[in-house]
């Protein structure tokens, strides 16, 4: 077998999963034609060299590579580096385990205890581009004020003077120290949104252009444009870069009480060049220089990664839109699990209600006050979750006191969240759990509509519009659900969900 060239025929009834987090709504693989390309991965979400199956088989390699499912059979082809392919596992936990430990043992280590027992808070929606200190203290009080749970605080883009000056805007921010024990006053621990771009019309960028710290296309730095316009970016695999950024993040801590960091961009896709001849470096050792840093910081966030399964990292679902559709809610379970069985073990969803601030400016005709409940109920049983738009500014009175029930169920299971994180981090299992994962050779790999937190809580949010039931399947064991019913597996129950409900049920023997 060619080392950098594989053709498998699938197994009767095998599937897969693996490649890139983004993918997630199109697993498991292998019913239908499917190809992705991870040379470099363009989806701005997690992504590793892995494909495993319940089959108890597996593909993996160091470097990125194609594949393709097509005809009963799938291709997997590299132009950097050979390709691992095993098999003889029994079924899809035995394969991960077995490729986890091998590939990306866990470190033992678990970002912020916070971020599992506590809601998250970001200020990208209320605020957008106007974060100023008055604003920022508003929203943490109306928090406190609307009983929503403290917990971690992350002020968002343009609190900073200019991409790469990384200290506070001094008109935005008269005492931005004052701002922070305030905050932690309060009972919130603090994020800053940061990236690796610099504005090419500072201070800052020629500093670091003549000290060769900025990546090059040819003999001028390369200028990326991304969300915000362009920008050069800095070289993270030279380690000079590395302590220069770092010293700017250690800056923060020391002069302002920092906690942590959302460490936006850092997608492969920014590093691609016109002309790769040369380059000693390629797009995935810039994404995996870049999470590498956060290793340093307990409390910490990434959207886009390459190759670091098992590390202390948070790993936040690509954005999504305020939809039902696969760009939106329907994407958030598939999705996580697919981080899961990734190797992502410590997932967040995306803000609740999405990320598309159109929909939630004032009067909006997009916004859907069903569709914002379903998000927070779906994410309060992830082992994160992330407000942005305010439930008390955006919804009615009723639809907002779902969503604050939600906030209060996940501080509610906060403690045992936590200990199935700790143990997360010391075994590298998932959190969140495919139903094919947690019991195996039962026939669930096509449930991606509920998922296990653990081995012991089921959890089986409803993610259709205009629906009030939900169908479960629950496996072989005796399940009590939170309104108190008993079911006896293995069976699958169509059950009455309200939009007052999260159906969820604890294993109880």
């Amino acid at each position: 077998m060619d080392s950098r060239n594989i053709k498998l025929i699938l197994i009767d009834g095998e599937r897969w999963w693996g490649g890139a987090v983004f993918d997630g709504t199109s697993m498991p693989y292998g019913k239908e034609t499917f190809n992705r390309n991870l040379d470099p991965n363009e989806t701005g979400n997690q992504s590793s060299p892995i494909l495993i199956s319940n089959k108890g088989r597996f593909i993996w390699s160091e470097d990125p590579f194609a594949f393709y499912f097509k005809d009963n059979f799938l291709t997997v082809k590299s132009k950097k580096g050979d390709i691992d392919f095993g098999e003889g596992h029994k079924n899809l936990q035995e394969v991960f385990k077995f490729v986890k430990d091998k590939y990306f043992a866990p470190k033992g280590l678990l970002p912020e205890e916070l971020l599992f027992t506590a809601p998250q808070y970001n200020t990208w929606i209320e605020l957008i581009y106007d974060q100023e200190q008055d604003k920022i203290l508003e929203y943490a009080q109306a928090i406190i004020d609307n009983n929503m749970p403290t917990g971690v605080f992350m002020i968002d883009d343009n609190w900073q003077e200019d991409y790469g000056v990384w200290s506070f805007h001094p008109g935005r921010f008269s005492y931005p120290k004052l701002m922070v024990n305030k905050l932690h006053k309060l009972g919130f621990k603090v994020m800053l949104w940061i990236c690796p771009f610099i504005s090419a019309d500072s201070v800052t960028y020629r500093e670091l252009r003549d000290l060769n710290l900025l990546y090059m296309n040819g003999n001028k730095p390369h200028m990326v444009e991304w969300w915000n316009g362009y920008s050069a970016v800095l070289d993270l695999t030279n380690e000079k870069a590395v302590e220069w950024f770092d010293s700017q993040l250690q800056g923060l801590i020391k002069n302002y009480g920092i906690d942590g960091f959302k460490f936006d961009a850092g997608d492969p896709s920014f590093y691609t060049l016109p002309n790769q001849e040369g380059i000693t470096t390629v797009q995935e050792d810039q994404c995996l220089a870049y999470a590498k840093i956060g290793t340093k910081y307990k409390l910490n966030e990434y959207r886009a990664c390459w190759k670091m399964a098992g590390e202390p990292l948070v790993q936040r679902l690509q954005d999504k839109t305020h939809s039902w559709e696969k760009a939106g809610l329907a994407s958030l379970i598939p999705n996580a699990l697919a981080q899961g069985l990734m190797g992502y073990a410590f997932g967040c969803p995306d803000m609740i209600g999405g990320g598309e601030y159109l929909s939630f400016l004032a009067n909006s005709s997009k916004l859907d006050q069903e569709l914002f409940v379903r998000y927070a109920q779906c994410s309060a049983l992830f082992p994160m979750m992330q407000f942005s738009a305010a439930p008390w500014r955006v919804l009615d009175e009723k639809h907002s006191g779902y969503c604050i029930e939600a906030a209060n169920l996940h501080k509610e299971f906060g403690s045992y969240i936590l200990e199935v994180a700790k143990q997360s981090a010391k075994t590298g299992e998932p959190i969140l759990r495919h139903m094919a994962y947690a019991f195996p050779n039962n026939g669930y790999e096509e449930i991606t509509s509920q998922f296990m937190l653990g081995e012991n809580l089921l959890v089986a949010p409803v993610v259709q519009k205009g629906s009030y039931e939900k169908t479960i399947h629950f496996p072989e064991g005796t399940w009590q659900g939170d309104d108190g019913s008993i079911e006896i597996g293995s069976c699958t129950k169509t059950v009455a969900a309200p939009l007052s409900r999260l159906p969820w049920y604890r294993k109880i023997n």
